[in-house]
């Protein structure tokens, strides 16, 4: 028996504790299960997470490949460093901005820090992204604004004391089925409830006590249509709002009527009276990509924290609580110096950039002056600025919105490629760097509430793949010598990243790989060895404690990381949907999660069509999506989705959980953003990826023998339905 290795789930970012144990060999997992030792989820974890960590069902990248003559060619890991470095280098002598850095929520701490450090200290370029910004930007942004500071109050020890639960724009049944665990045994206590707000009756939905449908892309509408019936109807927690809060006044000023919020949005006035009654209760107001990604995000996810702060729902057992994708995006915010230095210290402070700096022994004048403009504007600067790329755990070929487009501009980069599995991005690449991947290496992770734990292998890295935070290192060591100790550890790099996030509002100074040995789980910030923290801006003290709230409630007060250490209301205003639909585009298309698949699906990888989803009435209007026969005496009825930018064949399949006029798409099949647009939040950057117009259309000959071709490829045997490299 070999020996059990406990770890951190990087599947979904819920950070559920797991153990591994490898074959004889050491070469491979033979079996993963939860973690019963772990203090985040005791043992729980779901199929997804167990069966994509021990048996990815995508094909690994075992060996360095280069291009030649047009086509991928195995080479050996000295000429593979080699030409990726040669090409870099000659980016960078356009300029610090001649190359870009992809980075991914799905790389340890340790690796994501490292690559921000090569590529803010190292090459000194703001065309930077850790992929955050494709799907947490908004809700970062609004917390900033509400909070001055980044991350949920909440805790996931708050779930079973809230009284509502109300989920909106998220469908954690199927994206975090560990948390929808909890959510669920809470709601079913007597005198609590589940409330979902999401266009699609989604699987969420079907588990809540109270559904309302609203008109895709109306959240903001929604959002103050209760506000001004809680004004209304006298629900406005007074007290804390004149103790704690900036802004409520201008606010109020600028609600609409009630009633005319509400048809905006799509729904009754029962509905909004509905969802402010059971704002009065102890709420956790949960929200996911549903509103982040919207180029109305960062407006929509402050009109949810408006929400809370007049309910006064930001004590334990309630608040704002948005659910991160990726397993460590939050790692990836704190660690990766994006958007902030490490432990979110301010990107644009003259001091903190001198602070950095030193630590890291280059000049503050190699930091670019902002942050960059994300990866929309980085993809569009490629042929201008950018002369390379160089993308680590990322898939913007098939992730990013536009995705034609996408390719054709990454077709005219010197292209870097490092991954564990075969992507579309890969195909593309001139240099493809092998990577091991999780039970292969080591590090931590920071999850959805602030919770840092470790990674840990359990086996030897596959063929000649290495980690990467030990890929990074090699490429430094050929373009910025000086930068990184040589060979880069994970325990001595968290200790370097540690120490930089010391007095910051996410300081891990207090957290060591010995302490992660003693307790497996520490939630920051933790500036000492003994600090673990709870409910974020909140103390309560006890009576005859001098420090007893202005408020007098008990003895709560709060304090937040803003000039006037109050929370802040929001008055952001909305703009258009970039794309409404018309006669030539009559539906409207969403994406959304399935139960089976995570990001672009490289681990589950499938040559079947995307399953398009949409109500029994929409497919008989457009009638003539005729399909052809499958399976013997099964039918499946195939179509073709088109949009403005692109079309791809699908799977129609009548659902009565969709709305008419509603097109469901899986957002992990690497088809779908063939069809999303790239128009983006003007705060945060993040694309509006959860709506444009589309129409659906007949397939004409050639496409009916693809559309056979595929079905018969989604009943083959995996290993028959891959291409080994």
């Amino acid at each position: 028996m070999t020996e059990r290795v406990p770890t951190t789930c990087m599947r979904c970012a819920v950070g559920c504790g797991l153990v591994q144990q490898s074959d004889e060999k050491g070469t491979a997992l033979e079996r993963v299960r939860g973690d019963l030792d772990h203090p985040v989820t005791d043992g729980l974890a779901c199929r997804r997470g167990i069966g994509e960590t021990v048996d990815p069902n995508g094909t690994r990248v075992h060996r360095p490949l280069v291009r030649r003559d047009g086509e991928l060619a195995p080479t050996t890991w000295e000429t593979a460093l080699e030409r990726a470095a040669t090409g870099l280098e000659r980016a960078l002598e356009t300029g610090p901005d001649g190359v870009a850095v992809l980075g991914s929520g799905q790389q340890t701490n340790e690796a994501a820090y490292a690559l921000g450090k090569l590529a803010r200290g190292g090459f000194g370029t703001r065309y930077y992204d850790a992929n955050t910004t494709l799907c947490m930007a908004s809700a970062v942004t609004a917390y900033y604004d509400a909070f001055g500071s980044d991350a949920p109050p909440p805790t996931y020890d708050d779930i079973p004391d809230a009284d509502t639960h109300l989920v909106w724009g998220a469908n954690p049944a199927v994206a975090h089925p560990v948390l929808f665990r909890w959510i669920a045994q809470s709601a079913a206590k007597d005198g609590a409830e589940l409330l979902v707000v999401d266009p699609i009756a989604s699987e969420t939905a079907a588990a809540a006590d109270y559904h309302v449908p609203l008109e895709p892309g109306s959240d903001v509408d929604l959002a103050r249509a209760v506000l001004a019936r809680i004004v209304e109807t006298g629900r406005v927690d007074e007290a804390f709002v004149a103790a704690a809060t900036d802004g409520f006044d201008d606010l109020h000023e600028r609600l609409p009527d009630a009633a005319s919020a509400a048809d905006a949005a799509g729904v009754s006035l029962v509905d909004v009276d509905r969802l402010a009654e059971a704002l009065e209760a102890p709420t956790l107001l949960y929200w996911g990509m549903g509103i982040n990604q919207s180029v109305n995000g960062t407006v929509a996810a402050g009109a949810l924290i408006d929400l809370c702060l007049a309910t006064g729902n930001l004590r334990p057992g309630s608040g704002p609580f948005s659910l991160t994708g990726q397993a460590n995006s939050m790692g990836a915010r704190v660690c990766s110096s994006k958007g902030t230095w490490p432990g979110h210290r301010p990107f644009t402070d003259s001091n903190v950039r001198a602070d950095v700096a030193a630590a890291w022994n280059v000049p503050p004048s190699r930091f670019p002056d902002d942050p960059g403009p994300g990866p929309v504007g980085t993809i569009d600067a490629i042929g201008d600025d950018i002369a390379a790329v160089y993308a680590v755990a990322t898939n913007p070929a098939a992730g990013m919105p536009d995705a034609t487009y996408v390719r054709e501009r990454l077709e005219d980069a010197f292209l870097v490629v490092q991954d564990a599995f075969h992507t579309d991005t890969v195909a593309l690449a001139d240099v493809v760097l092998p990577a091991a991947t999780w039970g292969e290496s080591s590090g931590t992770t920071i999850n959805m509430e602030r919770t840092v734990s470790r990674v840990r292998a359990a086996t030897v890295p596959a063929g000649a793949t290495r980690p990467d935070l030990e890929i990074i290192g090699n490429l430094a060591d050929r373009l910025v010598p000086d930068l990184f100790d040589d060979p880069l550890e994970p325990a001595a790099v968290f200790d370097e990243l540690a120490a930089l996030t010391a007095g910051a509002a996410a300081d891990l100074s207090g957290i060591s790989y010995d302490r992660l040995e003693a307790e497996p789980a520490v939630r920051w910030p933790a500036p000492e060895p003994d600090d673990s923290a709870g409910y974020r801006y909140y103390e309560r003290s006890t009576p005859g404690d001098e420090a007893r709230s202005e408020a007098g409630n008990d003895g709560e007060s709060w304090s937040f990381p803003t000039p006037s250490g109050r929370a802040r209301f929001s008055t952001g205003d909305t703009q258009a949907l970039p794309e409404s639909t018309d006669d030539a585009y009559p539906l409207t298309l969403t994406t959304a999660r399935r139960s089976d698949a995570y990001n672009t699906g490289v681990r589950n990888e499938t040559a079947e069509a995307p399953t398009a989803r949409l109500s029994p009435e929409t497919v008989d209007v457009v009638a003539d999506a005729r399909g052809c026969d499958v399976d013997g005496g099964g039918h499946k009825r195939y179509g073709r989705i088109v949009s403005r930018r692109g079309s791809i064949i699908a799977c129609i399949e009548p659902d009565a959980s969709v709305p008419e006029g509603v097109v469901w798409l899986p957002i992990h099949h690497p088809a779908v953003n063939e069809l999303t647009l790239s128009d983006v939040d003007p705060r945060s950057s993040e694309p509006n990826l959860k709506q444009c117009a589309v129409r659906l259309e007949t397939l004409g000959p050639r496409d009916r023998s693809a559309s056979r071709e595929l079905a018969a490829k989604s009943r083959l045997p995996s290993n028959q339905r891959t291409n080994s490299s």
